[in-house]
């Protein structure tokens, strides 16, 4: 697998001229173009399938460049379409004018979610689409978009977003100023919902949001109201979500573990964990159970989110172990990430998935010397783990680089641009979806 290669390239000169630029702002109202002219190509104009009926020759093979940015998602890298190719069938407007709208719904359903903010300046009807019951049923039952990396960081207070499509190899800036103006931090995301936590000058407050839709909703207070160790569980079977918050941030095992139910709209106290020594507060949910590692006792502690207990696990940490990750894979899949050795100049980073009939660890895979040395020139340096669909993603903090790997295919690239905006930067998988829903 090549490196993941998300820069500009160089734009190749339309066919004929002039050519026009469009570009989008984010208003009240929605995702509004600012300044359209009109597109001169081959002496046609572009005009909507949906308009005037008569044959033109609309073919996107017969252009070749036009640089816009997508409605409300400003696109950091410019794309090519390739080389000019030449095609004897010309698509006419009054055929495509006449699709069945099942047919329509279901074909825009299957466009990429990023490029869905462009076709909306096609026409009212288009704009209004992401209103529209009937597409977001298909939308429900394509395939994912793919994987995306969502960067969450503050610039002088103001709530900033990127996302990183890994399939289009691309960054998108998302607007998040429809977010209350809280000192509140990224907790996680799932199943195209994210969830932040944070405080609005007098108590700590929980709130899920749709990035794509700019919706978001607050939920209520946690019976046991702190700063609590939250994760995001989404279930798309029947559009519902879950918020599981388990000890205080700061290691408290007093406080019960509470589990918040979108159907009920309200918070269900569990069982209270048992008295440990947790060795970090990353967690990682998988196959509807909740991980911690713990010190002593030595292992792990498992909470089933369908029992609503705690059981401890005594999987014993590979020696050596300087700090792991544990990650969630699919299929029941746990892997530990961590650097592994008592020295810099020995030190390497390494994969392990657990056994659970055995409940040990095994050496799956090593991250090459060669980068990490590029990812952690310093032995100290910080660095972040978290995974998706047996994707591994690494972030160095100081070097501002982010390392993908591949489980399946074990494969290690870099990911093109920078992935930390800033230091205080938080980045996590996300899924790009429009019919995840905050109720």
């Amino acid at each position: 697998m090549d490196e993941i290669g998300g820069g500009s390239s160089e734009s190749v000169s339309a066919m004929a001229s002039p050519r026009s630029v469009i570009t989008y702002e984010y208003r009240d109202e929605g995702f509004c173009p600012r300044q359209v002219s009109p597109i001169r190509i081959c002496e046609s104009r572009n005009t909507s399938p949906m308009g005037r009926v008569g044959p033109r020759n609309t073919s996107p093979s017969r252009q070749k460049v036009v640089k816009t940015k997508p409605r409300g998602l400003d696109e950091e890298t410019a794309s090519t379409f390739g080389k000019s190719v030449h095609c004897d069938v010309q698509m006419e407007d009054n055929i495509w004018a006449m699709l069945p709208e099942d047919l329509l719904n279901e074909i825009l359903a299957r466009v990429p979610p990023f490029m869905i903010f462009r076709l909306r300046s096609v026409c009212k009807r288009w704009n209004s689409i992401l209103q529209d019951n009937s597409f977001l049923k298909f939308h429900s039952q394509v395939p994912s978009h793919g994987p995306c990396l969502l960067t969450f960081w503050k610039n002088s207070q103001t709530p900033q977003c990127s996302v990183f499509s890994l399939p289009l190899k691309t960054w998108y800036r998302v607007p998040f100023t429809f977010l209350p103006q809280w000192a509140f931090w990224l907790v996680g995301s799932s199943g195209g919902l994210v969830c932040f936590s944070g405080l609005d000058g007098l108590a700590f407050k929980t709130l899920v949001c749709n990035p794509l839709t700019q919706t978001w909703r607050t939920l209520p207070s946690m019976h046991y109201n702190h700063q609590r160790q939250l994760i995001l569980v989404v279930d798309r079977s029947d559009r519902s979500f879950k918020v599981i918050a388990t000890s205080d941030i700061y290691g408290d095992k007093s406080l019960p573990t509470e589990v918040y139910d979108s159907k009920m709209d309200r918070w269900l106290v569990h069982q209270i964990m048992p008295t440990i020594n947790l060795c970090s507060s990353k967690m990682a949910y998988c196959d509807s159970r909740l991980y911690l590692e713990t010190l002593s006792p030595l292992g792990l502690m498992m909470y089933s989110l369908d029992t609503g207990y705690w059981e401890h696990i005594p999987a014993k940490f590979p020696r050596s172990l300087l700090d792991g990750y544990l990650v969630a894979g699919t299929q029941q899949r746990l892997f530990l990430v961590g650097r592994i050795g008592l020295y810099s100049t020995l030190q390497s980073m390494r994969i392990w998935e657990l056994d659970h009939t055995k409940n040990t660890w095994v050496e799956i895979s090593r991250m090459p010397p060669k980068y990490f040395r590029a990812l952690l020139r310093l032995s100290a340096e910080r660095f972040e783990c978290f995974g998706q669909d047996n994707l591994i993603c690494f972030t160095s903090w100081n070097q501002g680089k982010s390392l993908l790997y591949d489980v399946d295919k074990k494969v290690w690239s870099w990911i093109a641009g920078c992935a930390l905006q800033s230091y205080n930067s938080q980045v996590c998988f996300y899924e790009p979806r429009f019919d995840a829903s905050i109720y």
